[in-house]
């Protein structure tokens, strides 16, 4: 007998299991980039995500447009934004009257970083003399503050760059959730396998919230590569043989992106996974395309 997989053929019937997604976008520099992100926004909002979070740069070099970004979403959607937040550069004073203006603006979700080095890769991270050590500091910083915000942080199934084991890791995720976070949200991975075997160590190391997996449509797979080697993701041989001699034909590389984030999402899916982070790079297409494999759809408004 024949046993129905993938997804049970793409999600259409109404007893598959309830699919979450989330998506991530990062504030705009340019008004080209300001268009391109409220286009994505308005193409995706429809989909009812659970929340859509707003990055935050190194040293807080994107503090006032990510403000303005999730003012935005705030006033004009119905999204309920999730406010990227950092330890680096800042005094634990600076940082703290950022989360109160998040608060005063109506935000009760933010995801809680260190944050990356200003340096950026290869530059050892170093806190503030003044400031949050770590992401689990600032988690409890938060929560002195706000306790009845959300708190989201970020999990590394092949390991933070910085951590010396992954047994240090696991203890660094385990400190942010006992200081207060409800949710780990998983960098970047394409082995669903990596994501499995986390999965275990986590729930052995004794900590029980959500585990999220991230998922990066590849829009551009040299961009791509790039991310991957400064967050310590792995880009196996046969994602990179997928993309060969396609830098010239953006058309193809679409489809082959496409089909690449189906394949692993409805793998996922079909292993028991319910909720997806999508790191969407502001661009809505290849999103939509698989949250709409995932059996996600616009409600269909009634005519008057």
């Amino acid at each position: 007998m024949h046993q129905e997989s993938r997804a049970s053929r793409f999600m259409p019937a109404g007893d598959r299991p309830r699919i979450s997604v989330s998506f991530e976008f990062f504030p705009p520099k340019t008004e080209e980039m300001e268009t391109t992100l409220w286009e994505s926004i308005t193409r995706l909002a429809p989909l009812e995500p659970n929340f859509v979070s707003v990055t935050y740069g190194a040293g807080g070099s994107t503090r006032e447009r990510t403000h303005s970004t999730v003012k935005r979403i705030l006033s004009e959607t119905a999204l309920v934004p999730a406010a990227h937040l950092t330890c680096v550069a800042a005094t634990c004073g600076q940082i703290d009257t950022v989360i109160r203006d998040y608060c005063a603006a109506g935000v009760r979700h933010i995801v809680a970083l260190r944050g990356d080095p200003i340096g950026g890769v290869g530059e050892r991270y170093a806190p503030h003399p003044r400031g949050y050590r770590n992401a689990a500091h600032l988690v409890s910083g938060i929560k002195s503050i706000a306790d009845a915000v959300e708190i989201s942080v970020a999990a590394y199934p092949e390991k933070h760059p910085d951590s010396p084991t992954i047994a240090a890791d696991l203890d660094m995720l385990a400190a942010k959730v006992d200081a207060g976070a409800g949710r780990a949200i998983n960098q970047f991975f394409f082995e669903n396998d990596l994501y499995f075997d986390y999965l275990d160590r986590v729930r052995a190391r004794g900590i029980n919230v959500p585990v999220v997996p991230g998922i990066l449509p590849v829009q551009n797979f040299k961009q791509t590569r790039s991310f991957a080697a400064r967050c310590g993701a792995s880009i196996p041989d046969w994602l990179a043989n997928r993309f060969e001699r396609l830098d010239d034909d953006p058309a193809t590389r679409k489809l082959i992106a496409a089909a690449v984030a189906a394949e692993q999402v409805l793998d996922l899916v079909d292993r028991g996974v319910t909720d997806f982070h999508f790191y969407t790079m502001n661009r809505a297409d290849l999103v939509y395309a698989v949250c709409h494999l995932l059996g996600l759809r616009p409600a269909v408004k009634e005519a008057a």
